[in-house]
């Protein structure tokens, strides 16, 4: 798991990124190493919000690690992310991470 501010900025540097509606996703290829960090903004919400929002990733990233390849990952949520169903937030985690590379497709076609 990133911790470090300096772990989270080079991610941010050196890593592509994506957007949607409710997820950033910033990625760093590194082989041999699957490590993610997550971050909610005061814009998102108070911090009841920010940890639910937190919560939502974490289990995003758990449910679709073994489809990712290795690198850093930094989830950052958007405020769409408390209200929006979470079918609506899995797409968007999808998108996200195919944009930058980061999701093997499966062979059963997904």
């Amino acid at each position: 798991m990133l911790k470090l501010n300096s772990e989270f900025q080079r991610v941010y540097k050196r890593g592509k990124s994506a957007h949607s509606t409710s997820v950033a996703l910033f990625y760093l290829p590194v082989t041999g190493e699957k490590t993610v960090g997550y971050t909610a903004s005061k814009k998102v919400g108070n911090a009841v919000v920010r940890n639910h929002c937190k919560r939502r990733l974490r289990a995003l990233f758990t449910e679709l690690s073994d489809q990712l390849s290795d690198g850093w990952y930094v989830l950052v949520a958007k405020e769409p992310l408390h209200s929006n169903d979470f079918e609506i937030v899995r797409r968007d985690c999808k998108y996200v991470l195919k944009r930058t590379g980061a999701l093997i497709m499966s062979s059963e076609g997904q």
